[in-house]
């Protein structure tokens, strides 16, 4: 899924969606190629350097719902409430198959981040120490 080549210095959306479904979690979208490259992450994404989340790759979803917030009706796949927790934009550092890098300007998140994938769908997400000159 994420096999696709980004230019380094790329730019674009991400937005945080917390998700009310069978269990509390948190969607984590970035915008790629036209579509919002996905993970859920079942714990508050990380604000502070030294903390690290489970993000488990889910499937693209459409741009246009980048700005959803709403209620999914019972008996659709992921039924319950969604409201957006942080949105901004985001440069892209570095790209590998199984490593993104990239610079958040939101809200909550800011700052360097990180996607490290370690087995099968699940992704380690965290915020990178940002070094002072």
């Amino acid at each position: 899924m994420l096999g696709m080549r980004l230019p380094v210095g790329s730019s674009g959306r991400f937005v945080v969606q917390r998700h009310h479904a069978t269990h509390l979690h948190y969607d984590f979208r970035l915008e790629m190629k036209g579509v919002l490259k996905s993970w859920a992450i079942p714990k508050e994404p990380p604000v502070e350097v030294g903390v690290k989340r489970l993000a488990v790759e889910v499937e693209d979803h459409l741009i246009e719902y980048i700005d959803f917030e709403g209620i999914i009706p019972e008996g659709m796949y992921g039924a319950g409430k969604i409201e957006v927790w942080d949105k901004g934009t985001y440069v892209l550092r570095s790209k590998e198959a199984n490593k993104i890098e990239f610079g958040l300007s939101g809200t909550k998140l800011h700052g360097d981040y990180v996607l490290i994938k370690f087995k099968n769908n699940n992704w380690l997400f965290f915020r990178k120490k940002t070094p002072s000159y």
